[in-house]
């Protein structure tokens, strides 16, 4: 009898390598049907960060009526949980359990998070709404219960998405660290593709009472592929004494000195809090500006989403191949920066009687720079990170970008009010407010370009010396 399961797992495996980014990484030890189902955490990540980003935001703005600074602020509520995703990663690599398990404890409390803040959002959007029986209830429970729930959700991200990259390096060899860590990523990004496109099907005719259900249905989404991901992937340490002993003798502020004394890392870190403020502020006003501006639907401004995670993932597997070729980290980030400055500018045009189809290119370039940024600046930091300390580097490359996109989002919601403020004086229009924020996204993207540029030059430089140093070592060992 014709084996069709087989077959299919044959072809599947054939496919990945080909086609998917990073896919060369799976061995005979650590097959990719092990790794990709790994990654389903990252679907959990992308799922949530498509539904508070990408949806309860423009929900919340433009159906609900709640301030953007607030909303702004509850989605940048997770800044609180960014700086420590460096400790955090540390924290599981010298973990002692009575289980002998050092990652898989704080992906389920991680998971538990989600889940919590899951639970809690529904009932702080029915006494936002005044759905139902809440039309009495007062705002402000609504609003604190909210904050709560975006908090919840924002901190399991942090820790699942931290402990669980490590985990995945854990299972590879160290010279393919890199691109295991890569393949997390382009499944974080076909979550968040899968994940609008659902989203934005489910809530085609919207009512709060459908928005419920699908943040309810997310949340044991979550759960279930979180703990179908965890399933047999971390091998028990049953040697108490050996995990003891790796727990005394790992010091977290030396490595953190060491990490940040590498040449050109402090100026690494700058460009990657620049380069990520500039892609991030649009995060949170995106859907409400389409909607405002354009006139689009939730369901259309949710699959907006969709399309800036497609670009990303384009931006991602075109960097995996210049990179894997022996490109510039250091240039790619430069060139990521520079196509962000005409993608916001076609999204301010969009609005300017440019259209929907200007704007949906200004997306996918914005998103493609991003991709192109996130991939140049991760493989750059691991490259100058110690090759014992990669896992420290994630951490930091993390914590950085975290913080400055949960600082940029919160700085975009507080200026589109403060221009709103003005509004009735100065006679703006309805897209004013949003094209003052997207011009100081232009602005960071174009500062990011500036302070790349000697990362560039000593890469140059590396490059060209290299062939000569070797041709001379050669000669007089000789």
């Amino acid at each position: 009898m014709f084996d069709y399961r087989a077959f299919a797992t044959r072809k599947l495996a054939a496919i990945g390598p080909r086609y998917l980014p990073f896919a060369d990484v799976a061995t005979d030890d650590v097959p990719l049907s092990r790794l990709l189902r790994l990654s389903l955490f990252q679907v959990t990540v992308g799922m949530a960060l498509v539904l508070l980003i990408g949806t309860l935001n423009r929900v919340m703005i433009v159906e609900l009526q709640v301030p953007a600074t607030l909303v702004a602020c509850m989605l940048a509520l997770p800044l609180v949980f960014a700086p420590f995703r460096t400790l955090i990663g540390y924290k599981s690599d010298t973990h002692v359990s009575a289980l002998g398990l050092r990652r898989v404890p704080y992906i389920w409390k991680g998971t538990l998070c989600q889940f919590g803040g899951f639970a809690v959002m529904p009932f702080a959007l029915l006494v936002l709404s005044g759905y139902g029986d809440a039309v009495d209830a007062p705002r402000w429970i609504g609003y604190c219960s909210a904050g709560l729930a975006f908090l919840m959700v924002g901190a399991g991200v942090h820790i699942v998405q931290t402990v669980g990259l490590a985990l995945a390096t854990d299972l590879v060899a160290e010279d393919d660290q890199a691109k295991v860590v890569g393949l997390m990523y382009v499944m974080l990004l076909l979550g968040m593709v899968v994940s609008a496109l659902v989203f934005g099907a489910l809530l085609e005719n919207y009512s709060p009472g459908r928005l419920i259900q699908v943040i309810q249905g997310c949340a044991v989404v979550t759960a279930l592929l979180n703990l179908t991901a965890m399933w047999k992937q971390e091998a028990r340490c049953r040697d108490r004494a050996k995990a003891m002993k790796i727990a005394r003798h790992v010091d977290f502020s030396q490595a953190w000195r060491t990490l940040l004394g590498g040449q050109g890392m402090m100026r690494l870190l700058v460009l990657i809090g620049l380069g990520t403020f500039g892609f991030a502020m649009a995060d949170v006003l995106l859907e409400p500006y389409g909607g405002q501006a354009l006139g689009l639907s939730v369901a259309d401004t949710t699959k907006l989403t969709a399309l800036f995670a497609t670009g990303t993932l384009l931006g991602f597997g075109l960097a995996s191949r210049v990179l894997g070729n022996g490109g510039s980290p250091a240039l790619l980030a430069m060139v990521a920066t520079i196509i962000g400055v005409p993608g916001f500018a076609a999204i301010i045009l969009s609005s300017l009687g440019g259209g929907i189809a200007l704007f949906l290119a200004g997306t996918l370039a914005t998103g493609f720079g991003a991709g192109l940024f996130g991939h140049a600046t991760l493989t750059a930091t691991m490259r100058a990170a110690p090759k014992d300390r990669i896992g420290l580097a994630l951490g930091a490359w993390g914590a950085v970008q975290a913080t400055a996109a949960g600082i940029g989002i919160a700085l975009a919601g507080i200026v589109r009010d403060v221009v709103v403020g003005f509004q009735g004086q100065a006679g703006n229009t309805v897209e004013t407010p949003y094209i003052v924020v997207f011009m100081i996204e232009i602005l960071f993207l174009i500062a990011a370009a500036l302070i790349v540029i000697p990362l560039v030059r000593r890469n140059a430089v590396t490059s060209v010396a290299a062939p000569y140093t070797a041709t001379t070592t050669g000669v007089e060992t000789s």
